[in-house]
């Protein structure tokens, strides 16, 4: 997927996606950091694919138990942005914000980290006494909110699937 063109500076054009949209292909961890070129790599999740909210939920609890919540956000990110349900799209986007956030936290960004978890946690809060697709959202709030109450006491998530939330009650 790289590019072959060269800038005026004599160095590589951006990565190119097949269609000439500018994407990263550079290989990435488990946590979404970018690795150089060459270096093996977790598999990244496909983009702008459309799942049900089931395989939504399976696909993204797999991930956040292997340890990679940043692909596990993704994963979300896919079902906020392609959801026919107006009325969805903030738990999917709250969602892709507690992923994000225990990504945030694993990297050692705990401001950040607790910050999106809250924000999530705020997002998904209003489906908890109706929770869809079997989601777990009320102990998804208290979840979110433990843990950002942790990272802003200094404990540190050295392992992100030893703090993996079960999206399912």
């Amino acid at each position: 997927m790289r590019s072959t063109k060269q800038s005026q500076h004599n160095q590589p054009d951006r990565d190119r996606d097949p269609e000439g949209r500018a994407r990263n292909a550079r290989p990435r961890d488990g946590l979404g950091r970018p690795l150089p070129y060459g270096t093996p790599g977790v598999e990244r999740q496909p983009e702008g694919v459309t799942r049900s909210p089931a395989r939504t939920i399976d696909e993204a609890q797999r991930l956040l138990d292997e340890g990679k919540p940043f692909h596990a956000h993704e994963v979300f990110e896919d079902a906020w942005k392609s959801t026919e349900h107006d009325e969805e799209r903030a738990l999917w986007k709250g969602l892709a914000q507690l992923a994000v956030g225990l990504t945030h936290a694993a990297r050692g960004n705990v401001v950040g980290g607790a910050r999106l978890l809250r924000r999530g946690a705020e997002h998904i809060g209003p489906y908890a006494e109706q929770p869809p697709h079997g989601i777990a959202v009320a102990s998804l709030v208290t979840w979110a909110e433990t843990l950002a109450t942790a990272l802003d006491d200094g404990v540190p998530v050295d392992a992100p699937e030893s703090h993996a939330p079960r999206l399912r009650g």
